[in-house]
């Protein structure tokens, strides 16, 4: 009998050991007086150190998995999340890149995170969204919240907005001289972007975020966030680079996240962004922090597609601009030759355009003008290789050949347009 006792000692509770304040403890989310500890199976004879041992060879995955299983192995979880162990081996300390060059994450940090996200969203299901923000943020700086329907995401960012204080800091870059608070720039670009806005993968949470961000603001605010989002920033620091528009060509690397987000925002289907909302934008973003040279506002144009670069010049139609779209059609046909697009695109737009107009004397006008333009321009820019410091002669005259290929190929494509048109044909 004795030996049958001992044979069964491991599910008899013994508060005698002085040991068993080592073994696993019921969670601080239960309720002890109908906490349900057999739940934990072979597990509570474990002591904590151990049990944390095992979890060690588990993946986040597998470890998200196990916190399903029961209230009890949950709370240990948690337990474990919590400890010293749980925070070296779940947090990656390189989650953000050194240094103020923004650098592409790498892919596995990435999922991991995603993962974690997952953890503790399972880990404190249980918790009321308020609660449960305020746990994972003890735990871990950046919340992923994968998964989470709009209302919940609402109230996180919220509470992110609360916590980090970003309006008043959002406030104090967007009203202040550019520049002038060149920290405060880079700590909202890199806290928006590498918590925010950078990996998520659906289009439609991307949407949301940058929303969120630039909603509450005036249109011309708005412009100005976006451009610290997502603008230029200097080689050597890594700030932003203010000057960058308005002073030198930019390429289409420097262009490349402010046309991403425009379209992001222009195909949302959502009552919060129309059309007008996302073009007024554009329109916006072209004067910040001054006016921006044509052609990288036609470089901008291009990226951002067939759709906003047609709704943006129609815009200016309607408006009678018509200097101003003539002006703009030449330096998108000079963009597609630098940059090595096909130049039938501009002819495109520029026919669109034409349709936008009401009578033929219009049209006439606005292709007199275009003319008018390219001749201008050509002019502008010998006057400048001919005036031009002679450190800057190769740019100058190598920016002035591609003016005038773009000239000929503009026009050698409307040519070909015109003779494959069925009236031609019909005509030879």
């Amino acid at each position: 009998m004795a030996f049958s006792s001992r044979s069964t000692f491991t599910i008899i509770p013994n508060p005698k050991f002085k040991r068993s304040k080592r073994h696993l403890a019921v969670s601080a989310f239960e309720n002890p007086d109908s906490a349900d500890v057999s739940t934990l199976g072979h597990f509570r004879i474990l002591p904590i150190e151990i049990f944390h041992i095992l979890l060690q060879y588990l993946s986040v995955e597998e470890i998200s998995i196990m916190s399903m299983v029961s209230k009890a192995i949950n709370g240990q979880l948690v337990s474990y999340i919590s400890s010293q162990a749980g925070y070296r081996r779940l947090l990656c300390q390189d989650f953000h890149c050194a240094g103020f060059v923004e650098v592409r994450r790498e892919a596995t940090i990435v999922q991991h995170y995603r993962a974690l996200g997952l953890l503790f969203k399972r880990c404190t299901l249980l918790l009321p969204t308020r609660e449960r923000l305020k746990y994972i943020h003890n735990t871990i700086s950046e919340i992923l919240t994968a998964g989470w329907d709009e209302l919940e995401c609402h109230r996180v960012y919220i509470f992110l907005c609360t916590l980090n204080n970003l309006p008043r800091k959002m406030q104090s870059v967007v009203n202040s001289k550019p520049g002038s608070s060149y920290k405060m720039e880079l700590h909202v670009r890199l806290f928006c972007r590498h918590v925010l806005l950078d990996h998520w993968t659906n289009r439609s949470d991307s949407a949301f975020w940058i929303t969120r961000l630039l909603k509450p603001w005036p249109i011309v605010s708005q412009a100005r966030l976006l451009y610290i989002l997502f603008g230029p920033v200097s080689a050597l620091d890594g700030y932003i680079s203010w000057l960058k528009m308005t002073e030198d060509f930019a390429d289409e690397n420097a262009l490349k996240g402010l046309a991403d987000t425009l379209k992001l925002l222009y195909a949302t289907v959502s009552k919060e962004w129309t059309d007008d909302d996302v073009i007024s934008l554009v329109d916006e973003l072209s004067v910040v922090p001054h006016d921006w040279l044509i052609e990288n506002s036609a470089r901008l144009l291009i990226l951002c597609g067939s759709n906003i670069c047609f709704s943006y010049m129609a815009s200016k139609a309607v408006n009678g601009r018509t200097a101003d779209l003539a002006r703009m059609v030449v330096y998108l046909a000079l963009v597609c030759e630098k940059d090595l697009y096909c130049m039938d695109w501009a002819v495109k737009i520029m026919q669109r355009i034409c349709n936008v107009f009401n009578t033929q004397q219009e049209r006439k006008t606005f292709l007199q003008n275009i003319e008018n333009s390219f001749a201008r321009v050509i002019m502008d820019k010998l006057q400048s290789v001919m005036s031009g410091e002679r450190n800057d002669e190769g740019g100058r005259f190598l920016n002035l050949f591609h003016l005038i290929n773009a000239q000929a190929n503009f026009h050698k494509e409307i040519l070909y347009m015109a003779l494959s048109s069925p009236s031609a044909r019909e005509k030879t």
